[in-house]
C-alpha cells in the first residue's frame, strides 16, 4: 500500500478501518481525554490568553456539529474546550500513518479522512457519532487556510446536518495561525466565538444542490463570527460610478 500524498510506502500498521472501528466501538479514552484537557485548558488560558465568546449557545447534551474555520493543528484542541465532554473530529489520514501518533489521536477522538477522495467512510463515522449523542467538529474548508480571509466550504457539512438533524454551531477561531514558528509554539492571543445553533429538516438523501445550499447557510454564520472577531475579509470588487450619476 502506498501513501499517494507523500509517494512513500505506508506503514504496514496503517488501517483506516481499524481507526474508524475503534472510534465507533470504544470512542475516545475518557481517562486520557480528561488528563490532556486538565493540562491543556489552563495552559491555553494562560499561554494563549484564550477567550471564548458565545459558549452559552452550545448545547450541553445531545448531538452537536461544530462547523469551524481551520487555521492550525491546534484548532481541534482549543475547540475541545467549548464543552465538558469529548469532541470527535476528522483529521487527514497522513496523521495516522505513524502508528503511535495515530493511536494517540484516535484515543483523543480523531478519526481519519482521505481528503479529496469523497471519503464516505469518514462521513458514516461522523453520522454514527452524532446518532449516539456525541459531538463532532467539522472543518468545512477541508484543509488549513492561512493567512488571510476564510476559504470556501465543501458541502459535506450540509449533508451531515441534513442526514442527522443535529444542531450546527457555527464557530470561528482566530489567532492559532500565528502560534507556530517551526517547532516553537509561541504565546499569542487566541479567540473563539460561537453563534446560535442552526437546525435543518432531516433528509436522509439530500441532493448535492440542497447540501450545498445548507452548507452556504452554515458558512455564512461562521463568517459572521469570523467578522465579529476582526478576521480578514475577502477583497470586494470596487465598481466605479460615472461622474454625475445618482442613486435611485
Amino acid at each position: 500500500m502506498t501513501d499517494y500524498a507523500t509517494n512513500k510506502p505506508a506503514p504496514p500498521s496503517w488501517d483506516a478501518n481499524a481507526y474508524h472501528g475503534r472510534t465507533l466501538e470504544r470512542g475516545a479514552s475518557r481517562v486520557l481525554y480528561w488528563i490532556v484537557r486538565a493540562v491543556l485548558q489552563p495552559a491555553f488560558h494562560v499561554y494563549f490568553r484564550l477567550s471564548r465568546y458565545g459558549i452559552a449557545h452550545v448545547p450541553k447534551q445531545g448531538p452537536v456539529i461544530f462547523a469551524s474555520n481551520h487555521r492550525s493543528f491546534l484548532d481541534a484542541l482549543v475547540l475541545g474546550t467549548l464543552v465538558r465532554r469529548p469532541v470527535y473530529y476528522v483529521a487527514k489520514k497522513e496523521h495516522f500513518l505513524h502508528p503511535v501518533r495515530g493511536r494517540v489521536m484516535s484515543m483523543l477522538g480523531a478519526f481519519p479522512v482521505d481528503r479529496g477522495a469523497g471519503d464516505t467512510r469518514a462521513m458514516d463515522t461522523a453520522r454514527a457519532i452524532l446518532e449516539r449523542g456525541d459531538c463532532v467538529c467539522i472543518f468545512p474548508e477541508g484543509t488549513r487556510t492561512r493567512p488571510g480571509p476564510l476559504g470556501s466550504a465543501h458541502r459535506g457539512v450540509g449533508r451531515l446536518a441534513l442526514q442527522t438533524g443535529a444542531p450546527v454551531v457555527p464557530v470561528a477561531v482566530i489567532g492559532t495561525e500565528a502560534v507556530r514558528r517551526g517547532w516553537w509554539i509561541r504565546p499569542h492571543r487566541v479567540r473563539i466565538r460561537c453563534g446560535a445553533p442552526q437546525r435543518f429538516p432531516v433528509d436522509q438523501n439530500p441532493t448535492p444542490a440542497l447540501a450545498a445550499a445548507v452548507t452556504e447557510r452554515i458558512w455564512s454564520r461562521v463568517t459572521l463570527q469570523w467578522d465579529w472577531l476582526g478576521g480578514a475579509m475577502p477583497e470586494r470588487e470596487i465598481v466605479a460610478t460615472p461622474a454625475g450619476a445618482h442613486a435611485a
